[in-house]
């Protein structure tokens, strides 16, 4: 039985010249003269052979693999982050080896698995999240890039949206608009995005005078926003203005609000996400959410993961980029800039 791929060796016999003479045919700037190197090509060509990285691997420590772990897939915007992130390892000569985690908001499940590979670096749009595992990935001591987490180690970026900093935007647009009692659904637990959101938005209320905002657990799923809809909606003095920790916790909310509960949106009920996936555009919904440039951060954790590989003493870096609101019709209860009576 014919073996599934051929080798050097193979290609050597038929070409009839030395295993090294077939290394160094396709290694650049190999000495081989060209009546050699035609033979070794017209050889390979006829067993369709392809040469391996395995021992260039072994020769220079470099594989040229990247790992880019992801979860969650079911959230719009980590596919335009994984899209965006293999375009560009790929512009850089890099090729992206795929790692999934278990989890839609950390990374930290797949350590096992990325300790057994042969990376020259980690990319991921999750977040590392103990510091066990911020110590398990800087003892591989690869340059280690991430979104959205609170790990400092010497190997370990950050590139995080200015969450805080968001919220507050969404706390004053959503009290321009006439929003009086408030909610906020905040996504997983641990999550430092969420979080941060929260933290945000009801540090902004409070200096606005309002009272903390009624909170709910999600799982960023649209499921979830389904859920803390039936919790914060069948209240006597139920929130008139949700901020939701991302787009699809809020298309639930907003589904089950008018489905369920009858209401309307934005007449009855202010409501606002955040990561702008496209879905959020569309009539049905028209959903007010803040803009996480999944290209500008794709970018910054490109260039941190260039310089890092280019200078072995590059050590970690955190990049933070300003979230932009876009408002739609969720929440334009009054024309831009009018108000009821805002404190």
């Amino acid at each position: 039985m014919r073996k599934r791929y051929a080798s050097s060796v193979d290609v050597a016999k038929l070409a009839g010249v030395s295993q090294s003479a077939v290394s160094r045919t396709y290694k650049e700037g190999g000495s081989v003269s060209s009546e050699t190197r035609n033979r070794v090509l017209a050889a390979a060509a006829e067993l369709d052979y392809r040469p391996s990285v395995i021992p260039r691997i072994m020769l220079t420590h470099r594989s040229n693999f990247i790992a880019l772990v992801v979860g969650g897939l079911y959230n719009p915007f980590y596919g335009q982050v994984l899209e965006k992130l293999t375009t560009g390892l790929e512009l850089m000569g890099h090729q992206a080896l795929l790692v999934h985690a278990d989890s839609g908001h950390m990374l930290d499940s797949a350590i096992p698995r990325l300790a057994s590979y042969r990376v020259d670096a980690i990319v991921s749009p999750l977040a590392i999240l103990s510091p066990e595992a911020d110590k398990e990935l800087s003892r591989l001591k690869i340059p280690i890039v991430s979104f959205n987490t609170p790990a400092h180690g010497d190997w370990v970026s950050s590139v995080c949206c200015d969450n805080t900093e968001a919220a507050a935007a969404i706390a004053d647009l959503l009290v321009r608009q006439g929003g009086r009692r408030f909610g906020f659904v905040r996504g997983p637990a641990g999550s430092p995005a969420a979080e941060d959101r929260l933290n945000g938005f009801r540090q902004r209320l409070h200096s606005l005078g309002f009272p903390r905002p009624r909170v709910v657990s999600g799982d960023f799923t649209y499921e979830g926003g389904v859920r803390a809809a039936n919790k914060l909606l069948g209240l006597a003095d139920r929130p008139d203005a949700i901020f939701c920790a991302n787009d699809l916790l809020a298309l639930g909310l907003i589904d089950c609000a008018r489905r369920d509960f009858g209401l309307r949106v934005p007449e009855d009920l202010l409501v606002a996400g955040f990561d702008d996936i496209p879905v959020s555009s569309w009539p049905s919904h028209s959903l007010t959410t803040v803009v996480q440039d999944a290209t500008a951060m794709t970018q910054a954790a490109l260039d941190i993961l260039r310089r890092a590989l280019a200078d072995s003493r590059h050590r970690s870096e955190s990049v933070v980029i300003s979230g932009r609101i876009i408002e739609r019709g969720s929440t334009r209860r009054y024309p831009a800039g009018g108000a009821g009576n805002v404190l």
